[in-house]
């Protein structure tokens, strides 16, 4: 596997020289931030990024990620545009050395959480979902917004866009994400470049609106969309263990080659759909990290993998799931077990 770590660009309190120094860290997972969804990454943007990173001695070969407009999960007449631009920042990134392009098809939200500070046992603070808090709050009124959402509707813009999605069922939604892989697919196929769609999180609807990549039956229905070796997932566990009716190891071992991507966090599960997130160390949640990566090893998985949120600890403080210093203790973590098992299988 190849472990990398999620960079937000210039504005990010983590630096890239603090990344460098992990331990067996190889390279960086980033993306373009200042161009709206929908619109095309230039050629020059995509070498500048690039070559910030390399000059650190870093690789940059996964781009997570490239957003998909709304009007293409809505299936609206002005999804052709958007997805032509779509196709060109395929091929642009293809031509900048990128093999793999996270994304995901979530309805108008990214991931979701109800508190962005919840203080551990430990003192740590930590990302936390409370659905009795969640399934009172009205989005439209503003008293939720979260780091990752697109806000490219604008606030007046939210509303009308949350309507729009009133006459889109679970079917409509699978309908509008088929015929984006039928024209996307085939891009990448030419280009090299493998898509991985990241899993809905958390994995069940949210203020009405659908969620479809949310278990194992569903990804199987993905995939069966465009048979394809650019066609394929990013297996998060935290978005996907925090249902209890999702068996990781099980999932890996099930798809094993069609993983492009890894994200690894452990999460504490309470009542079906309440959850926090926590250190990485198996004990500490309710996802056994080591059978995870286990089962990676047994597929022989060679794609990219990250430490996903951590918690904010030592003081650190910054982009609320993304500091510095719980992801280094994760990569470490990983990087411990991975080597024990291959030892262990040698």
């Amino acid at each position: 596997m190849k472990m990398t770590f999620r960079w937000y660009g210039d504005d990010d309190k983590v630096t890239l020289d603090n990344i460098r120094q992990i331990p067996g860290v190889e390279g960086i997972v980033s993306a373009i931030y200042d161009i709206p969804v929908g619109e095309v990454w230039s050629l020059e943007k995509i070498k500048e990024l690039k070559d910030k990173i390399e000059n650190k001695g870093l690789t940059f070969e996964v781009v997570e990620s490239v957003p998909v407009h709304e009007d293409i999960k809505l299936g609206l007449p002005s999804r052709v545009e958007y997805i032509e631009n779509y196709k060109q920042n395929i091929r642009n990134l293809g031509k900048m050395g990128i093999k793999v392009i996270c994304y995901n098809f979530m309805p108008v939200f990214d991931w979701t959480r109800s508190v962005l500070e919840y203080q551990l046992s430990d003192g740590s603070n930590a990302l936390a979902y409370d659905k009795n808090i969640v399934d009172k709050m009205d989005p439209k009124t503003g008293e939720l917004s979260l780091p990752g959402w697109d806000t490219s509707y604008g606030k007046n813009g939210l509303g009308e866009v949350l309507d729009k999605y009133k006459d889109i069922s679970s079917e409509n939604l699978w309908e509008n994400l088929s015929y984006f892989l039928r024209e996307i697919i085939p891009v990448a196929e030419e280009e090299g470049v493998k898509m991985a769609i990241h899993p809905d999180d958390p994995p069940w609807p949210i203020f009405g609106l659908p969620r479809i990549i949310t278990n194992a039956e569903n990804l199987e229905r993905f995939l069966n969309i465009i048979d394809s070796p650019s066609n394929g997932l990013t297996l998060c566990s935290g978005s996907l263990g925090v249902s209890c009716s999702n068996d990781l190891p099980k999932m890996i071992r099930k798809f094993g080659k069609k993983i492009h991507f890894a994200h690894i966090r452990n999460v504490n599960n309470y009542e079906e759909g309440s959850f926090t997130e926590v250190a990485h160390l198996s004990k500490c949640g309710s996802l056994d990290i080591v059978e995870i990566l286990k089962a990676y090893q047994e597929v022989g998985f060679e794609g990219y993998i990250r430490p996903d949120h951590g918690r904010m600890i030592w003081g650190e403080t910054g982009r609320p799931g993304y500091g510095l210093y719980d992801r280094a203790l994760g990569a470490m973590y990983m990087l411990g077990i991975w080597e024990t098992l291959n030892k262990v299988k040698n």
